[in-house]
């Protein structure tokens, strides 16, 4: 794996609120999490939070699009983002959930799953248009290998609907298919702009790793001190006492 840079923009989205609003989150990891939300909001110059209702308001705003027949939800984040986006639209009436994830094998990134994408969408898309639904389109990786398994029928009327995207993939991904994200950040990935879920900063899952347990980012020290240079031991330490609240909540 090679070193990460720091960007000149990290974007962490806000889905730390909502689950500490969960039933047996108590007041201290409700407290920590305000204090970790906080310190980041603190480096203005580098660090940008985005919100769940903001870029929900700028994905709706690029509409009307008719119902599609099928929208497909990569995981469990684009499942929610169909259902969430069908809430104030009607586009998407039917979801089906597909199961594709990145992780590390030792050298790099590649794709996993409980069965091969060709097989996971065998029998399920039969027409177009079909819509493609994930929370972030950052490298492409995963969304390019969804529309490549796309039966050749569907493909060619295949529409992608994101949160937030780094424009340099969106680009790529769009001589594919249509693209539409609530949020876009310019730049190169990772040198001018990084993409976080603030809930992964403490909670396992956010890193996969081939043959290996899952870790949060705060278990990833070199990680954490390119995204939050000269205050990342602070970032850390928050994180880690958050993830040992959490962790004593009931599934």
């Amino acid at each position: 794996m090679s070193a990460t840079p720091t960007p000149r923009r990290l974007y962490v989205h806000d889905d730390l609120s909502e689950l500490l609003e969960r039933p047996g989150v108590g007041p201290r990891a409700r407290a920590l999490g305000q204090a970790l939300l906080a310190r980041l909001r603190g480096d203005r110059d580098r660090v940008v939070v985005l919100s769940l209702d903001a870029q929900l308001d700028a994905l709706v705003a690029s509409g009307p699009h008719a119902p599609f027949p099928l929208a497909l939800g990569v995981g469990a984040a684009g499942a929610r983002v169909a259902a969430q986006v069908h809430a104030r639209t009607g586009w998407f009436p039917v979801v089906e959930r597909i199961e594709v994830w990145r992780e590390e094998d030792g050298e790099g990134y590649v794709l996993a799953g409980p069965a091969p994408l060709e097989d996971q969408l065998a029998g399920r898309v039969s027409s177009s248009p079909v819509a493609v639904v994930d929370d972030t389109l950052f490298s492409g990786l995963t969304l390019r290998a969804v529309l490549e398994a796309l039966p050749e029928g569907a493909r060619t009327g295949a529409h992608v609907f994101c949160l937030r995207a780094v424009e340099q993939s969106l680009a790529g991904l769009a001589r594919l298919a249509p693209v539409t994200a609530g949020f876009r950040a310019p730049g190169r990935l990772l040198e001018d702009v990084s993409f976080i879920n603030a809930s992964g900063l403490v909670r396992r899952g956010a890193i996969r790793r081939r043959g290996a347990p899952p870790l949060a980012f705060f278990e990833r020290p070199e990680w954490m001190a390119a995204w939050f240079p000269g205050y990342h031991e602070e970032v850390v330490a928050l994180c880690r006492a958050l993830h040992a609240e959490l962790e004593a909540v009931p599934p």
